[in-house]
């Protein structure tokens, strides 16, 4: 499933697209900054609380698909323009993060 097809079988919203086409498989929920950049896996989705600029570094370094801010959280204009940049998708969910985890099973 592409990051554009999850996010509209899930009702995410989209916070940046660069890559919506990448491919998703599997998913990682942790606001550990270290602990997800050791465990996240390539191509997942990473549900996150987190919205400073480090979110986006280790969603570069761990390669995930995509970032999905979680419980209304959202990135401002700054770091919306970085994620662009740097290729991050990034979408937005109103949910908590074990509702927004839930909508992926059976997904990625």
């Amino acid at each position: 499933m592409t990051v554009n097809e999850l996010m509209t079988a899930c009702g995410f919203e989209a916070v940046c697209l660069p890559d919506s086409e990448r491919e998703v498989s599997g998913a990682y929920v942790g606001d550990l900054l270290s602990w997800v950049m050791g465990r996240a896996q390539e191509d997942n989705a990473w549900i996150t609380i987190m919205s400073n600029i480090n979110v986006i570094a280790v969603a570069s370094l761990s390669d995930v698909a995509c970032v999905i801010l979680a419980e209304g959280v959202t990135f401002d204009e700054e770091l919306t323009k970085t994620a662009q940049q740097k290729e991050i998708n990034v979408l937005k969910s109103s949910l908590p993060a074990y509702e927004t985890a839930a909508k992926l099973i059976g997904k990625v």
